[in-house]
Formats: structure tokens, C-alpha cells, sequence
């Protein structure tokens, strides 16, 4: 767990979904690690659900990683979606992406079972450019971003279903991420049970890469 200093950061309408170290850090990230709570309603929740579920199932939920930064999930890269997923899928560009900014065609769907978690770990450049947006689907997590040179540094994001977290810059490239376990789950004082969590990641177009191109390795089905 994070250390016992609280301090609380408004992102978008409420309270207390971000904290960090101190308020320098949460200064020089409120633009680049942000929580928007409800960003989905609960249909659209269950329209990306429902539309996930039967392409998860055909997947195996595995233990050791590629890179060994995540164990007990399953994931998979989608690229066709039915029109009301799409429709949801335009407001994540529109309200974390910039103009200028391509995106992947593919979009990372990481189904986490109750066990599972990310360990520390920065997104290869090879993978995502400068921004990433993910919907959180079925159960609350809380992610801690470290930095990489100064690891007294810290922010943490509680991520509720329906919520969209974006990070962007300096938390994308200068601070390791990573969602905790279970036993591990908690937001300050809060204990923060952690169940099957789903996460739909649109990720910005790394250089050099083209938009139909895959941003990461084939999906462990």
C-alpha cells in the first residue's frame, strides 16, 4: 500500500478519485493521469460486456505474461464492433484524444479474474505513442502510477466500473503502472475489494507503426 499521506485532487464533477504523494505531483499530472467516473452508464457497461463476453470465452486466462507484467488475465485485440459499442468507442476518442492524434484500429480488451494483477511496468513505445484511454467494466481497482527515477513520487487512481481513466505524457512515459492485487487493494484507508475486472484500451498510434498494423504482441488465446 501506498504511504499514509492524503491528499485528493478534483479530475472531472467529484472528489477523491486521484491522490498522490504530494501536491507537487499532483500538479504536474492533473492533465496527464486523469479519472472520469461514470463516463459509462450501466447499459453501455453491459452492451461492451455483452459484446465481449463470447470472444473472451474462447480465450484461456493465463499466468505468465510475455513479460511477465500481468498474471491471471485474458485479452484479446478487437477491431470490429457492433454500432452502439462504436458509438461508445468515438466518445473515448473525443474526450481523450487530441485532433492530431491517430489512433490503433485494434482496441486491447484485458479481462483480469479476481486473482489477477499488473505489476509495475511502462508500455513500450513499440505498443502506444503518448496517450492511453481505458473504460474500466464489472468491478473497482485501484491503479498506482510510480515514478520511474524518483519512486517516492506516487499517484493513485481509483477506477470504478463505468469509469474512463486517460493517461497521457508524463504519466505514460516518466511512471511505471500497475493494478493491484486483491489483498493489496486499497485507496488510502479504503479497502477496495477487487472481483473480474474488464478493461477496453484505445491507445494512440506508435511512430512508425500503421493504423491496421498490431500495437502489441498477439493475444494470449
Amino acid at each position: 500500500m501506498a504511504g499514509s499521506g492524503w491528499l485528493a485532487l478534483r479530475t472531472m464533477p467529484g472528489l477523491g478519485w486521484v491522490r498522490g504523494s504530494g501536491p507537487a505531483v499532483l500538479r504536474r499530472l492533473q492533465d496527464a493521469a486523469v479519472v472520469w467516473p461514470g463516463f459509462l452508464s450501466g447499459v453501455e457497461e453491459e452492451t461492451l460486456t455483452r459484446e465481449l463476453e463470447p470472444e473472451l470465452r474462447r480465450c484461456r486466462y493465463e499466468f505468465d505474461h510475455w513479460d511477465a507484467a500481468i498474471h491471471g488475465f485474458r485479452e484479446t485485440e478487437k477491431s470490429r464492433w457492433s454500432e452502439a459499442s462504436r458509438a461508445i468507442l468515438q466518445r473515448v476518442q473525443a474526450a481523450a484524444f487530441g485532433p492530431g492524434q491517430t489512433l490503433l484500429s485494434s482496441v486491447h480488451v484485458l479481462d483480469l479474474e479476481p486473482r489477477g494483477y499488473i505489476k509495475p511496468h511502462v508500455d513500450s513505445i513499440k505498443f502506444c505513442r503518448t496517450t492511453i484511454a481505458g473504460l474500466s467494466l464489472l468491478s473497482t481497482s485501484v491503479m498506482r502510477l510510480v515514478h520511474t527515477q524518483e519512486p517516492g513520487e506516487w499517484l493513485e487512481l481509483l477506477l470504478e466500473p463505468c469509469s474512463l481513466y486517460i493517461l497521457r505524457d508524463s504519466a505514460r512515459y516518466d511512471f511505471s503502472h500497475e493494478i493491484f492485487r486483491d489483498e493489496e487493494s486499497f485507496f488510502g484507508k479504503l479497502r477496495v475489494p477487487r472481483g473480474r475486472r474488464i478493461s477496453v484500451i484505445c491507445r494512440s498510434l506508435p511512430e512508425g507503426v500503421g493504423p491496421e498494423e498490431p500495437g502489441q504482441p498477439p493475444p494470449a488465446c
